[in-house]
């Protein structure tokens, strides 16, 4: 698990407490900043696994050519 996991973790859990908060304030402001901080989290778990699989090609890429010698 990179960073990027690590950080798209974080903001999902903070927007999700946004989000729940602001359902039981009322407060749509509360709200939709949670929404958006859930997103951005999803979309930095996305890089983190783009991230994953270019370094897992990368090491298969590498171990092919050793094998291959």
């Amino acid at each position: 698990m990179d960073k990027e996991h690590v950080k798209g973790v974080a903001d999902k859990a903070k927007g999700a407490i946004k989000d729940a908060a602001g359902k039981a304030k009322g407060d749509k402001e509360l709200q939709t900043e949670g929404k958006v901080d859930k997103a951005k989290g999803a979309a930095r778990e996305a890089v983190g696994d783009v991230k994953d699989a270019a370094r897992k090609a990368s090491e298969e890429t590498e171990k092919n050519k050793t094998n291959n010698r």
